[in-house]
């Protein structure tokens, strides 16, 4: 029985009579490396074909014919992870051949997790493989020093696993080796699945090899029992990675290799109590004995592992050496158990906050109060009595009114726009510390472009242009500003509700009601149930579910604009807002833009679709309409749109500068 690349963790009996085996052999192979190696590698390698030369840096890991070092481009600087054969090691021509596979398999992979093959070449000594270069190493030297994982970050792992493999084996390919020291981690923390040797070409079920091959603790059954490797093979494989990663150990490591193959063949392993439930019902799936009983790749991510659970959409770099700390910074966490204590008037455990949330009945004294307190709030910010239709007041007057700028008026000489309050995403903690934001500054920019050069082209003109019969966007229906205690809440024309926290973190409760999303800052979302908040989050998640609670029984629609909405449209979450005497903005991910005014409660939403801008106004009548914004450009819109597009492109460009 042939087992290539067997790397055992085996400690005692089979281990030594493997190790004795390996040492009688040893002699000959030293002598014949010692006639046909070069007493030192050089550190300048050249390639005979391009010229380009390289630096050979430190030694990264080593396989069966190969070390990787790390390679310097001199000429561009970039550094590469060299694969390094010896020719001598692969004088056979079987030998010779599983190279060439290898480098025709992989040099056609492109996938953000799998490591880039770059170039092969070869000089008279040595066979050079140039690949992605992952700095944070892989998950075998994380768990090394780890020795666990918690579930959240086997969650980020696998996801991205389950990614690999599912390109893999679209284009055919098993990999055949799947183990924690062939993931490998990036600058980034993004894995990427890599070393493709035993790699080959999926066949038909009659046609499979045979040959026994991969790491012994993970092989399956069906490969134990010569049965072929098939796609079930590495699933059965990802079964033995996730029991590591949560363990720390395989699940059919044994004292000696003989009973291991026993235990893989009977699929006997035991699941420590010390794991979830949707854990443990995973593993179990992964690591059916029968291949056709394992899920298929769709149906892991899809498993309750993945959806009832905490699962961070990045990683730090510390988490390479010690546990991740989801928690919020401090004062964050001070600030939400204020919130939460606000609403219900001291501790209680996370059961008792979604039955007071949901069954408004014990706590309904301390809901109301918070509820009159929130009125008392936004009346006292309030210039005249009357609610607009979004439910939300007028600010106060702060002296004369903001003049509209006029065509005539460059940037320069327009009145700044006097701000009454501005929150954004990931711009300050609870202590009020401001931090840079470029991205948030770059799609405020890129909207004001857009304005600007519409404006400044865009004819005169009396009539409406032509306007869309249908168009899917996403636009606030409802918004209240409780930015004095927590922050400002919205719902979005899916009912999805959001809240911009005065920490700088948002929160989204999705239209499910049984998802959320949380960011931290732009672009680092985790996603978690409702029914499973982590309890550093149950104070934000308290005040998001009131703040749906309130805008749904105290306040109306803001236009007649349709809820259809694409589902592969992204998901919006609020960036920025700003108010000023006139009016509200609301600046989105996705660059969706949207400006109320408050007099006459009418609403500019500037949003891109399919690479084409489209412009809805809702005017006086809460009545909408849309245009694309190229035609406004060419045939012009009438003086009271373009006087509202004016303030709102000042309005922007106050929040730029």
């Amino acid at each position: 029985m042939e087992v290539h690349k067997s790397t055992v963790l085996q400690q005692t009996n089979s281990s030594s009579m493997c190790e004795s085996t390996q040492r009688s052999c040893e002699p000959r192979r030293k002598r014949t490396e010692e006639r046909s190696a070069p007493s030192e590698m050089a550190r300048i390698i050249t390639d005979p074909a391009t010229g380009k030369c390289y630096c050979r840096g430190k030694v990264l890991g080593k396989g069966g014919f190969a070390k990787c070092y790390e390679m310097t481009d001199l000429s561009t600087g970039k550094v590469y992870a060299a694969k390094i054969i010896p020719h001598a090691r692969v004088s056979k021509p079987h030998q010779r051949e599983k190279i060439d596979r290898e480098i025709e398999l992989h040099r056609v992979l492109h996938h953000k997790n799998i490591v880039h093959f770059y170039h092969h070449f070869e000089d008279k000594e040595n066979i050079y493989i140039l690949l992605e270069y992952c700095s944070r190493k892989s998950l075998a030297h994380i768990l090394k020093a780890r020795k666990v994982l918690t579930e959240p970050e086997v969650r980020y792992y696998l996801r991205q696993i389950v990614s690999g493999l599912k390109y893999l084996h679209e284009q055919e390919i098993l990999h055949r080796d799947l183990k924690l020291g062939n993931f490998f981690v990036s600058e980034s923390m993004e894995l990427k699945v890599g070393d493709f040797g035993l790699a080959a070409k999926l066949e038909p079920a009659g046609n499979r090899r045979k040959t026994i091959c991969g790491t012994p603790n993970y092989l399956s059954p069906e490969v134990l029992n010569k049965q072929g490797h098939g796609c079930e093979s590495d699933i059965w494989a990802l079964g033995c990675v996730m029991y590591t990663m949560l363990l720390g150990r395989p699940p059919f490591e044994t004292t000696n290799l003989k009973e291991t193959y026993r235990c893989i063949r009977e699929a006997r392993y035991s699941l420590p109590s010390s794991l979830s439930p949707q854990a443990k019902q995973l593993i179990a799936n992964l690591l059916a004995k029968i291949p056709e009983d394992r899920p298929d790749l769709e149906h892991i991510l899809r498993h309750d592992f993945f959806t009832q659970g905490f699962s961070p959409e990045r990683l730090s770099p510390s988490c390479c050496h010690s546990p991740p700390d989801f928690h919020v910074s401090s004062p964050a966490k001070s600030f939400f158990k204020k919130a939460a204590a606000a609403l219900f008037g001291g501790k209680r455990d996370k059961v008792k906050y979604y039955e007071t949330l949901n069954k408004l009945t014990k706590e309904e004294e301390e809901i109301y109060k918070l509820q009159h307190d929130l009125e008392r709030t936004v009346i006292s910010q309030q210039q005249s009595k009357k609610m607009s239709e979004n439910g939300s007041l007028l600010p106060p007057s702060a002296g004369s009114p903001v003049a509209l700028a006029t065509e005539s008026q460059s940037p320069a000489t327009q009145d700044t726009i006097r701000l009454i309050v501005r929150g954004s995403l990931g711009s300050c903690s609870s202590s009020s510390e401001c931090l840079e934001d470029n991205t948030t500054g770059s799609v405020a920019e890129t909207v004001a472009s857009v304005l600007r050069g519409c404006l400044e082209n865009m004819p005169k003109a009396n009539d409406t242009p032509q306007t869309l019969n249908s168009c899917s966007l996403q636009w606030v229906t409802k918004w209240v500003d409780y930015s004095n205690k927590y922050g400002f809440g919205y719902q979005l024309s899916d009912h999805t509700v959001g809240v911009l926290f005065n920490n700088g973190t948002h929160m989204s409760l999705l239209p499910d009601r049984k998802t959320i999303h949380y960011y931290a800052e732009l672009g680092q979302r985790s996603v978690f149930p409702t029914c499973e908040v982590p309890e550093h989050f149950v104070g934000q998640v308290t005040v998001l579910k009131y703040f749906s609670h309130y805008m749904e029984e105290n306040l109306m629609d803001g236009g007649d604009l349709g809820t259809t909405t694409d589902s592969h449209m992204p998901r919006l979450y609020l960036l920025q807002w700003l108010k000023s005497d006139r009016a509200l903005m609301m600046l989105f991910n996705d660059g969706t833009f949207q400006v109320n005014f408050y007099h006459d409660h009418t609403k500019i939403i500037l949003c891109c679709q399919r690479d084409e801008y489209m412009l809805t106004y809702i005017n006086e009548e809460r009545v909408s309409k849309t245009f694309k914004l190229s035609s406004l450009l060419t045939s012009g819109c009438p003086n009271d749109l373009r006087q509202r597009l004016v303030y709102s492109l000042n309005m922007l460009l106050q929040r730029c500068s």
